[in-house]
């Protein structure tokens, strides 16, 4: 007997647990946005604290990502993810835990093949997208003196 397209959809679909897709989006909304104001803190801080405004950027950007990966590394960020989803994917933590992640699940294999293979096997592809970008970017801008 086989099943076509069309009923393992539906055999699929009553098989699917409803997901309740206000509260999620409520939930990402609100850690999203509590990440967000974190980091607006941190900055009113450095500024207070006499950074000039590229220092206060800087430190304001290392900071969220130390604490993401040391969230990460303790395994509390995955539980702050699994109620936030999308809402952790706030740029920076979102690829500060992208890198972070790979490198402790494969650390049994070793400094070289395990962690350091394994550290941009997610943001990998970000960086080479977004270098390659930033270089083709640069060559139109030449060609056309948009500088």
């Amino acid at each position: 007997m086989s099943t076509t397209g069309k009923e393992y959809s539906d055999m699929a679909k009553k098989a699917s647990p409803k997901s309740p897709k206000l509260t999620n989006c409520l939930k990402a909304f609100l850690i999203g946005g509590f990440i967000c104001f974190i980091g607006q803190v941190l900055m009113y801080l450095f500024q207070k604290s006499g950074f000039n405004e590229q220092e206060t950027k800087t430190l304001t950007s290392v900071v969220l990502i130390v604490l993401t990966a040391i969230l990460t590394g303790i395994g509390v960020f995955d539980k702050i993810a699994k109620h936030a989803g999308a809402g952790t994917i706030v740029p920076i933590t979102g690829f500060a835990n992208s890198i972070v992640s790979p490198a402790m699940e494969f650390r049994s294999e070793g400094k070289i093949l395990g962690t350091g293979a394994k550290l941009f096997s997610i943001a990998g592809p970000v960086i080479v997208y977004g270098t390659s970008a930033a270089f083709l970017y640069g060559i139109i801008c030449y060609i056309f003196k948009l500088y």
